[in-house]
């Protein structure tokens, strides 16, 4: 096995490639007077009781002030929609049939999803994919289209705050809704294909996600197993009062920018097409992270590493050895740590984070192909 650098970066914002050094962007002393100040603000200041100071002047601009917000929340949430209905579903060569539509989840927000099947032959099994943080799933068309020309259908939803999903772009406010909207969408998918054996993919964070959701007894009793390409785990703060400060200035400011943060980008594939298409893609957020953002993967992170030793769902776990956006030594560790019985890990030596936008994705691809045949063919 080649070895694999052990220095990461700090937390980046994924899909824009943008590392988030909060330290830099704000020093620990400004960081402790606005949360305080915030704090101030929002619990310790008086509440006005009587009839007349429930009409008083400084309540009006604040609700106009919020009702804008919304309004510029749901314009963007449409035009996203609308982009989103536009995106190639892959190359139309008559193998496959596609289609979109809009799941609501668990607090009913509308989550846009996609599906893939192939035009003939028996369906093999399905695939649900989980994209990763701030990017969305017509990415995984051509992915997608793999997959079906060997029989597997396809299914992909957007997070909250993604693609063509509700949500204020690249915000996610809890990832744990994403989990349990992860579980949910595979409930209807399993009810919708009786006895279609289903997996489970996820990207990055969607990683993170899909490997807390597998590890629910009702979602891993659903699925045959889970596939993750460089997962979110073991993720750190670029400073330990970061981790600390994180928990209240997340409740305070949730949607907070770091806007002054240090803006040098970190590769995530060797194919310089494909970052040009990533970063063109008017889907792909590619602003500073929020602060609630940022929390939620440190928050999920944090649990998963905790509790390696508690997962026990099939899986099969993919890293490019010089990734710098997640740690590629953590998925090893997961590998190692994890009582699962059927479990299998393939580090790709000098390849970067995002691994199906990589020169050799269809390689790449056919390894997770494969390995969904092999545990079909073990279960018969």
């Amino acid at each position: 096995m080649s070895t694999i650098e052990t220095e990461m970066e700090p937390l980046t914002s994924g899909a824009s490639n943008r590392i988030i050094p909060l330290l830099k962007a704000f020093r620990a002393s400004l960081i402790f007077v606005y949360t305080f100040f915030l704090s101030f603000l929002l619990f310790i200041r008086p509440r006005l009781s009587s009839p007349s100071s429930l009409t008083a002047a400084p309540s009006s601009p604040r609700k106009h002030l919020k009702r804008k917000w919304l309004v510029r929340e749901e314009e963007d949430t449409f035009r996203r929609r609308a982009l989103a209905q536009d995106v190639g579903m892959g190359h139309d060569d008559g193998c496959c049939r596609w289609n979109t539509s809009i799941f609501y989840g668990v607090r009913n927000n509308a989550l846009f999803c996609r599906s893939w099947f192939p035009v003939t032959g028996d369906l093999k099994g399905i695939l649900i994919i989980i994209h990763g943080l701030n990017e969305h799933s017509g990415r995984y068309a051509d992915f997608a289209r793999q997959l079906t020309l060997c029989n597997f259908g396809v299914y992909a939803m957007d997070w909250i705050g993604h693609g063509g999903s509700d949500g204020l772009h690249g915000y996610v406010p809890s990832l744990d809704h994403v989990v349990a909207d992860t579980g949910a969408f595979l409930e209807k998918i399993k009810s919708e294909n009786p006895g279609i054996p289903c997996f489970l993919f996820g990207h990055s964070t969607g990683g993170a996600v899909v490997l807390k959701a597998a590890s629910r007894p009702h979602t891993e009793e659903m699925v045959e197993g889970i596939i993750l390409t460089s997962p979110a785990l073991r993720v750190k703060p670029a400073h330990p009062i970061v981790g600390a400060v994180a928990p209240i200035f997340s409740l305070v400011a949730p949607r907070f920018q770091f806007k002054g943060a240090n803006k040098r980008g970190i590769p995530v594939s060797r194919d310089p097409a494909a970052l040009v298409a990533k970063y063109s893609d008017p889907l792909v957020y590619t602003g500073p992270i929020r602060v609630r953002t940022g929390h939620e993967i440190l928050r999920i992170s944090s649990y998963l590493t905790r509790n390696f030793k508690s997962v026990t769902v099939p899986f099969f776990v993919l890293h490019g050895t010089a990734d710098k956006v997640t740690d590629p030594l953590a998925s090893q560790d997961l590998y190692n740590n994890a009582p699962s019985e059927f479990k299998d890990i393939k580090l790709y030596d000098g390849f970067l984070h995002d691994l199906l936008f990589e020169p050799e994705r269809e390689a790449i691809a056919q390894d997770i192909i494969n390995w969904m045949e092999k545990k079909l063919s073990s279960t018969i």
